[in-house]
């Protein structure tokens, strides 16, 4: 698999590692709203280092009596870190189970509250991170590298865990829509966002290399900041001053495809360039077409809220918050290059 993607800012001159400890990153779940007090759903705010999401809600479910399907999270989290995340067990007409149990050096419950609404995967505003990168070496401004970032921010990728241990959930996907059968409905859907995700990478890579990945074309399909929702730059919605000047205020973001039925919501240069990418994925694309999924599009560039650091000495520190779906590690890859990580499971 091809995952030399485009960076935005050069190759990054000095490598590092990320995650020599759980210690070194630290996630902290933005739910964007509190448990309401009252209902039939429990939400559990809880602290974990080195475990595994499933494993938590699986326990959490032994615990209340319930079917693991009964226990939701808002997203994955990564094993190898410390994390705080919420996980919501569903229990209607039932008192409170004790949890208790569940409490070990690696686990704790930092809240316990009641709502009325089930949580649901992608339910969250965001997340809190503080990285730890070590043994750095090697020559480059650091402090104007990471204003840059600050300033323009980094590119969107789905970061590589996505696609499994060198590209297998890729080769699983064409696999998939070349005829095998895979019965388990979590794998199937894994593949699915897996090659979703490759081929969104491979147009926001194509575009950097181009040079265009900072400003508009004609027949961009543009995102209004802090939305989903998008429109296309054309005759209704022409490339002009005043939306070359909402561009440059962030209120309207470029973007890039998430590949599925329908036709390619962007024209003219934007989709003789996003097409370009994306040549010779048919199979990637038909298949995804295939199992149902819709043309949607995806923020093309990451601007991290509140981004600090400190160096010290061989090791840098880093905070930002990130919305929901973004990948901390598309913000490291270019700060610097890793000498080592260890596997990442969550996003």
């Amino acid at each position: 698999m091809n995952n030399n993607w485009h960076y935005l800012h050069g190759e990054p001159t000095l490598g590092g590692r990320l995650k020599a400890a759980p210690e070194h990153f630290v996630v902290r779940e933005d739910l964007g709203f509190a448990p309401g007090g009252e209902g039939e759903h429990i939400f559990l705010h809880i602290r974990k280092r080195g475990q595994n999401t499933q494993w938590i809600a699986r326990d959490l479910a032994r615990l209340a009596g319930v079917a693991q399907r009964d226990v939701t999270w808002a997203g994955l989290k990564d094993r190898y870190a410390v994390t705080e995340q919420w996980f919501g067990v569903h229990l209607p007409g039932k008192e409170m189970p004790d949890f208790s149990p569940l409490e070990s050096d690696d686990v704790q419950i930092l809240a316990i509250a009641r709502h009325n609404k089930k949580l649901k995967t992608g339910a969250l505003k965001g997340n809190w991170f503080e990285l730890t990168l070590t043994g750095l070496e090697g020559e480059g401004d650091l402090d104007a590298r990471l204003a840059a970032i600050r300033e323009r921010g980094v590119p969107n990728y789905f970061g590589d865990q996505r696609f499994g241990h060198d590209g297998g959930n890729i080769e699983q996907a064409r696999a998939m829509f070349g005829g095998k059968r895979i019965k388990d409905r979590n794998k199937r859907s894994m593949y699915l966002s897996a090659a979703r995700s490759y081929l969104f990478n491979l147009a926001v890579s194509h575009r950097l290399a181009a040079g265009q990945g900072e400003q508009l074309l004609n027949g961009d399909c543009v995102m209004l900041a802090g939305s989903q929702s998008f429109f296309t730059l054309n005759d209704d919605n022409p490339l002009d001053d005043l939306m070359r000047a909402r561009f440059a205020d962030g209120d309207i973001r470029l973007s890039a495809p998430l590949w599925g039925r329908g036709r390619l919501p962007s024209e003219a240069e934007a989709a003789m360039l996003e097409q370009a990418a994306l040549a010779g994925q048919q199979e990637l694309q038909q298949g995804l077409e295939a199992n149902g999924l819709k043309q949607e599009r995806r923020a093309l560039l990451l601007r991290p809220e509140q981004l600090n650091w400190q160096r010290h000495g061989d090791s840098l520190t880093l905070s930002f918050w990130l919305p929901a779906g973004s990948y901390a590690t598309s913000l490291v890859r270019e700060v610097i290059k890793e000498k080592e990580s260890h596997e990442n499971t969550g996003e």
